[in-house]
């Protein structure tokens, strides 16, 4: 994973975005005081190195019936299947974030499941049988802020 020297320029425009990734090139532009087509050429050079992976509407969970959002540490019977329930884990569609951690986990995840009996259905249907000795999960009562990572100043 290269780290990427950004100019001025660039964090301006990830600033702008970050905030709303539905902004105009041309308004991006006149907020940066450059041509459309320059602030085009920064985003394309910016999603060519991958600091910039795509954009996305964000979709309120339960307006759409998923009432329950549970993180999940997962302990692994064994760790050597660890690729192989990843891939695992891709195809479970309630399945939103996995992450491989420090600590007492081999895995943490993320899942948004209509209530809680179809967390419990998810848990022993779909993730016990990948080869998991147990989980514990944490079962968020309400997301309270979710904001982009910070977009550092170009003196830093």
């Amino acid at each position: 994973m290269g780290y990427h020297q950004l100019d001025a320029l660039d964090l301006q425009i990830l600033k702008l975005v970050a905030n709303n990734a539905r902004m105009p090139f041309l308004e991006v532009a006149r907020e940066c005081n450059v041509s459309g087509a320059a602030i085009h050429q920064r985003i394309q050079k910016l999603t060519n190195l991958g600091v910039v992976e795509g954009s996305e509407f964000k979709i309120n969970p339960s307006k759409v019936g998923f009432e329950t959002c549970a993180y999940l540490g997962l302990f692994l019977k064994d760790p050597s299947e660890f690729d192989h329930i990843v891939e695992a884990l891709k195809q479970i569609p309630e399945v939103v974030e996995c992450h491989y951690t420090t600590g007492k986990y081999d895995l943490f995840i993320k899942m948004y499941v209509k209530d809680n009996a179809a967390l419990m259905s998810v848990i022993h249907d779909k993730l016990l049988p990948l080869g998991l000795a147990r989980t514990e999960t944490l079962i968020s009562f309400n997301e309270v802020f979710r904001r982009q990572m910070p977009v550092p100043d170009a003196e830093e």
